[in-house]
């Protein structure tokens, strides 16, 4: 079972909430979250209930504050732990099947246009893809994250295995994608 806390004050002071599991309105809880405490599994927070509005990606560690996990405001209001893989499980998947991450993009929706398929992490989309939108996605095996701006900076949207037909089913306000990497301890 997974473990994170929430701070309303930086550098883990004032209030705080200890979440075991999935929460998908964490506003009766605290009022802001300045810092955080992962520790344990992978969580993905959003800024607003029900699990929308901006993502982020957070894996075991310390953020005294929302600019340490890339935060444009001390706003989150739901969250969703996933586990994390084993390191053996994912060396026998890769000598198993070739590789435990493998993914596709598209440059239009529902799997049209011009198509190209990864199974590693990628800093610039335009210099691999020859495109700055991806419109639709497969994600066939495992965790992604994808980054509104290349060298993994800006709006991150959380990717699970499954079809994406639009870039609205990620999350995403618009097709821009600058980078991506598959989720692993880094």
């Amino acid at each position: 079972m997974g473990k994170i806390i929430f701070y309303e004050d930086r550098n883990f002071q004032g209030r705080h909430y200890e979440c075991n599991s999935d929460c998908p309105d964490l506003s009766p809880y605290f009022s802001r979250c300045n810092s955080i405490r992962v520790e344990s599994d992978w969580w993905v927070l959003y800024e607003r209930p029900n699990y929308m509005g901006y993502q982020y990606v957070l894996s075991r560690g310390e953020y005294p504050d929302y600019q340490h996990w890339i935060g444009f405001n001390d706003c989150v209001r739901s969250c969703r732990s996933f586990p994390q893989v084993s390191f053996n499980y994912c060396l026998f998947l890769f000598q198993y099947r070739g590789g435990s991450y493998r993914m596709r993009i598209y440059e239009r929706p529902d799997f049209g246009g011009q198509m190209m398929e990864f199974m590693d992490d990628c800093p610039s989309v335009y210099d691999c893809f020859h495109y700055r939108d991806i419109h639709s996605c497969q994600v066939m095996d495992g965790y992604w994250i994808f980054y509104e701006r290349p060298n993994y900076r800006g709006r991150q949207y959380f990717l699970k295995p499954g079809e994406y037909r639009r870039y609205s089913d990620w999350g995403g306000y618009n097709s821009t994608i600058g980078s991506f990497r598959h989720m692993r301890d880094f």
